[in-house]
């Protein structure tokens, strides 16, 4: 049966199952296969520009086979030579027979390898940078919209003073604004190998231009500007440092740890029933408890963000062995690893957008859970209240630790609700203050400058971060489930 024996070997379901289109095409074999052969177009056009005897007729060949690449060929070329460039060197040459003889001039592997590599890194940071710009810009709306709603803060995962929702989305966003600078930083910094010969010398370039160094510099400089770079790397081995790897890997790996944190909090706050993640109308949270509503895609951002963080041993590792000026124990490796942390950021930011798209947060809940413990954390302005009302602080304090006791004890050991309160209420030596009780148990009274440092920070941090997206910002996300 047609297309059977696809379901007879492993898929990555990082590609299968999870990625967008466009970033499984950024590292698909005809992304890296046609860039290659762009490569090779632009070292002719700069060689023949450089006064080297290549034709407009061999330049205008390549170019019109550009990207009919004969994969089977290729493969069938691989297969005799155990050379994957050779391979699609000789597959180029079979149609392009006139400029045959001049394409890779002068060049090693690395040349398109390494280069291509380089354009499939700047590439990815350019679809990923986008979708966080769009996941930072979700959750802004959602910090903003909720500044002033009073919540419990947790230390220890124990409920401490209050906060606000939106004071700790701003939490999340501080995180993942760093994360925005560190993937903008990795992606500016990438440079070009550019033209370096096998070892990084360009010997053979300047044994091509009879000396001159100065045409071998502007080969460099133009085929770097071709391939829409700013800069090359001064100094390379036959490849760019893996140290570049190590870079790119490193702020993957951030945010990977950036999103566990986040979604481990909704996963946290889901199990209280204060915040939720969107929940189809039809969807199914368990097979066997009918009522279970489970926060799946915050469980699937932090499995698969221990993957992106996982990741970041690879390159380590592998920039750490590579001798002298180069061996070949990195290919392997790059090849799963380089790819793999792109694709994986982006399903993890995917996911992250469709959950802040539509994050459901229920007041009455949270309400609630502050009624609960806000007694016992109202005490000291009870105590304050007294003094002011002439008490004695140390009669208070002590008034104050026997009621507190009293009604935790019915909290832990007998289940009931915390009836501070209520204790306080029925104490005649807590008359002076009970018109104010309603006051002092305000949430609002507790939450500090929440709602200031949130508008401080959304606009001062989080919105000009936003302004070079604009133009995406519209953009949903269809999440596969």
């Amino acid at each position: 049966m047609e297309g059977a024996d696809e379901f007879m070997k492993y898929r990555s379901p990082l590609v299968s199952r999870y990625a967008s289109k466009e970033m499984a095409y950024n590292f698909s074999d005809r992304k890296k296969f046609t860039t290659w052969r762009k490569l090779w177009i632009y070292l002719a056009k700069a060689e023949k520009a450089l006064g080297l005897p290549i034709t407009d007729a061999q330049i205008l060949e390549m170019e019109s086979h550009e990207v009919d690449i004969d994969f089977a060929m290729a493969a069938e070329e691989e297969r005799k030579l155990r050379h994957d460039v050779m391979a699609h060197v000789h597959t180029f040459a079979h149609c392009c027979p006139t400029a045959a003889p001049i394409i890779h001039l002068g060049a090693t592997s690395c040349y398109v390898g390494d280069n291509t590599d380089l354009i499939m890194l700047r590439d990815g940071f350019d679809l990923l940078l986008p979708k966080l710009a769009r996941v930072i810009d979700r959750l802004a709306n959602f910090a903003e919209k909720h500044a002033d709603l009073p919540t419990l803060g947790f230390t220890h995962y124990q409920p401490a003073q209050l906060t606000t929702v939106g004071k700790r989305a701003c939490l999340w966003l501080q995180d993942l604004a760093m994360d925005a600078r560190n993937l903008q930083r990795a992606r500016d910094d990438l440079r070009f190998r550019g033209v370096k010969g096998t070892t990084g010398t360009q010997a053979s370039f300047l044994q091509l231009f009879q000396g001159d160094h100065d045409k071998v510099e502007e080969l460099d400089r133009m085929v770097t500007e071709m391939a829409a770079f700013k800069k090359a790397y001064l100094v390379t081995g036959q490849t760019y440092s893996r140290k570049v790897d190590v870079d790119c890997v490193a702020s993957l790996a951030s945010l990977g740890a950036t999103v566990h944190k986040i979604c481990t909090d909704i996963r946290l706050l889901a199990n209280l029933k204060e915040i939720e993640e969107p929940f189809e109308k039809e969807q199914i949270g368990s097979s066997a408890m009918p009522y279970k509503r489970n926060p799946m895609r915050a469980e699937r951002c932090c499995s698969l963000a221990r993957h992106l963080v996982a990741l970041m041993a690879d390159p380590l590792q592998t920039a750490s062995v590579q001798w002298l000026e180069r061996t070949l124990d990195d290919s392997a490796n790059r090849r799963i690893s380089l790819p793999e942390s792109f694709l994986t950021a982006d399903i993890i930011l995917s996911t992250l957008q469709n959950i802040t798209e539509g994050l459901v947060v229920y007041p009455k809940v949270i309400e609630r859970h502050i009624r609960h413990e806000l007694p016992f954390m109202a005490t000291e302005n009870i105590i304050m209240a007294m003094v002011k009302a002439g008490g004695n602080r140390q009669d208070c304090h002590e008034k104050i630790r026997v009621l507190s006791q009293e009604a935790a004890a019915v909290v832990k050991q007998e289940g009931g609700d915390n009836d501070l309160l209520a204790r306080v209420q029925r104490d005649p030596y807590f008359a002076p203050i009970l018109g104010q009780l309603d006051a002092i148990l305000d949430p609002k009274t507790f939450i500090g400058r929440a709602p200031q440092q949130v508008a401080r920070f959304l606009s001062e941090e989080v919105r000009p971060l936003l302004e070079p997206y604009k133009a995406k910002m519209d953009v949903k996300i269809e999440l596969e489930l």
